[in-house]
């Protein structure tokens, strides 16, 4: 089943960040791809190992740096418990704390785990149009994540390449209005038949 997003603009969404200030994501602003992770709860092992393996592709994958990627992870955990655990992990990206539920509102994310997990374990990857090009919906995979935000990103630049190596059409050559013969016109004479012309007409007067 594809998710109703697929294809369409990516909400903007507004939630407080692990410091407690709003931050607002607006995908398509800055021309580069997003990826938004949502997972179930900050601190348990599978979101754990998620969360360092976003920040560590952001580290070394010289994929996500070339792209320059913006990844953020949402989780409905109150604030204070998504400041322990971005300064616990070190994570580098934002991580939002979803508590009132509207972010998952917005992008159609319910529960996981047949309902046992408050967030169900979904990433969006949204191109640098803001479009959302896919989602990946897994709660238990927790690495298939990163894998499927690194394949999206190859896809995108090998897109991207494609379009810059397509040479343009070519321009339609217009004539000039007044070189063109006007149609069921005879053609113009050449220079041999008005030569021609020319000694008919002298032996004529002669």
């Amino acid at each position: 089943m594809v998710h109703p997003l697929v294809g369409k603009p990516a909400p903007e969404i507004s939630a407080p960040g692990a410091d407690g200030e709003t931050y607002t994501v607006t995908p398509g602003q800055k021309g580069v791809p997003v990826a938004l992770f949502f997972y179930p709860k900050s601190g348990s092992f599978g979101c754990t190992k998620e969360a360092c393996q976003f920040r560590d592709a952001l580290a070394d994958n010289e994929l996500f740096k070339r792209t320059k990627v913006e990844i953020v992870g949402i989780s409905s955990d109150p604030v204070d418990k998504q400041k322990a655990f971005v300064e616990k992990q070190k994570l580098t990206y934002p991580v939002l704390s979803d508590a009132s539920g509207e972010v998952r509102k917005a992008y159609h994310v319910g529960k996981g785990l047949f309902g046992f997990a408050e967030t169900a374990r979904v990433t969006f990857f949204v191109d640098g149009k803001g479009t959302v090009r896919d989602v990946l919906d897994t709660t238990l995979n927790y690495a298939a994540h990163v894998k499927f935000v690194t394949k999206w990103l190859d896809k995108l630049e090998a897109e991207e390449k494609k379009g810059a190596e397509e040479p343009p059409a070519p321009a339609a050559t217009e004539v000039p209005a007044g070189d063109a013969p006007a149609e069921g016109a005879a053609p113009a004479p050449t220079d041999s038949q008005l030569g021609e012309l020319g000694r008919a007409a002298e032996a004529v007067q002669a």
